[in-house]
């Protein structure tokens, strides 16, 4: 077994899609050290190596990314595998629960997950999402509703949350 990989440019900035045993276990930015750990990690828990060649799931995943980018796709339709601790398995699913053009606190997250003191884990296991977008982590903003961290980067965050509220405002 093996992670097939593909690089899929997007309006904002690049991002590398991998597949392992037909399910898509990565979509994260190329760009900044977070890549280098969040592919070591994805890696230690597949127990594969990486091949540099596309596979049907990841020309799909790029097919779905054009559709989310053309406001024509509010949520993906990909078999995921989420390479993580348990605790972190179940923060990523909670994200795909946030609906398209909304966003959710840190502490609210933590609220609905009954942890109301886990904000910092929390926050840890978002930044720790190997598949950006496709599990909207960008949708978690600070309590106060600034725009926190993001493994594309800040200006890539504002760049997504915008693309949904105008697509949401029609």
């Amino acid at each position: 077994m093996e992670i097939r990989l593909q690089t899929y440019l997007s309006p904002c900035g690049e991002l590398l899609l991998g597949s392992y045993a037909n399910k898509l276990c990565l979509c994260d930015w190329t760009a900044g050290a977070r890549h280098t750990r969040v592919m070591a990690r994805v890696q230690r828990y597949l127990q594969a190596p990486f091949v540099e060649e596309p596979s049907e799931l990841t020309r799909r995943a790029t097919q779905e990314l054009d559709e989310f980018f053309a406001k024509r796709r509010q949520v993906f339709d990909l078999p995921l595998l989420f390479a993580g601790t348990d605790f972190q398995q179940q923060v990523w699913r909670n994200l795909l629960k946030i609906p398209y053009g909304q966003t959710l606190s840190y502490r609210q997250t933590a609220s609905l997950l009954g942890m109301p003191e886990a904000v910092r884990a929390i926050a840890n296991a978002n930044g720790a999402n190997a598949l950006s977008i496709i599990v909207p982590c960008h949708r978690v903003i600070g309590h106060n509703g600034s725009l926190t961290g993001y493994g594309g980067g800040l200006a890539t965050k504002r760049f997504l949350l915008d693309l949904e509220f105008t697509s949401t405002k029609r």
